[in-house]
């Protein structure tokens, strides 16, 4: 048992070294929104680097990229690297007073995504607080498809300043207080869904009041 011991934590010693396993693949799992380039030059690889060298020291390389919010590194041999990433999830799209758009996360900190490969809600920079983000982020965790359908977010006006938020799906509202949560989202949606199968018109949904979801109707038609 001593032996086989020994052995064991010595062959990766003895291995490293020999040509045959070095590193000549690495295989990335669950890169979607970060630059391929970008996560290969942080791990700093040798050229002479063997799939038995240490891997946690190239998944912690992967973990302090941002945008990546956990990674692991798997060993195939005799000459792969399988690094798996998961990257933190962009709720929203932040525009500056110049139109200029930058990805921001659930706690809206700066993303460095590429803004070609997303479609999300556009916040304006003075409404990228965490109240309006963070009913993005929950409606996007509760109910992606209600979150897939939203072109902006924003707050509202009131006496004491910034107030409710509001998101906007094409021609319809949806009103929500800052705490809303899953019970509100998903009442919403249920009212939503239920105003469409009955070809219902609609203009607003005003969900912030307790235990019901107001439906705001178009004006009348002038005669």
């Amino acid at each position: 048992a001593m032996f086989v011991i020994a052995l064991w934590m010595v062959a990766p010693l003895v291995l490293r070294r020999l040509t045959f396993f070095r590193v000549r693949q690495v295989e990335l799992v669950g890169v979607r929104y970060l630059e391929v380039d970008r996560v290969l030059a942080v791990l700093r690889m040798s050229p002479r680097a063997s799939v038995f060298d240490d891997t946690e020291v190239l998944a912690e390389r992967l973990r302090a990229l941002d945008g990546v919010a956990d990674a692991s590194v798997i060993r195939r041999p005799p000459a792969s690297l399988k690094l798996i990433v998961r990257e933190i999830e962009p709720v929203a799209l932040v525009a500056n007073a110049r139109g200029a758009l930058a990805v921001v996360d659930a706690a809206g900190r700066s993303l460095p995504f590429e803004l070609g490969t997303l479609d999300l809600p556009v916040v304006q920079a003075g409404d990228s607080d965490e109240a309006v983000v963070g009913v993005l982020a929950r409606v996007q965790a509760f109910d992606p498809l209600l979150y897939q359908s939203i072109d902006a977010a924003r707050r509202t006006e009131s006496s004491r300043g910034a107030g409710d938020v509001v998101l906007e799906l094409g021609t319809h509202r949806v009103l929500l207080s800052p705490d809303a949560g899953p019970e509100v989202i998903q009442a919403v949606t249920l009212v939503a869904r239920d105003l469409a199968a009955k070809r219902r018109s609609y203009i607003g949904l005003d969900g912030r009041f307790a235990g019901q979801v107001v439906v705001r109707r178009p004006p009348p038609s002038p005669p």
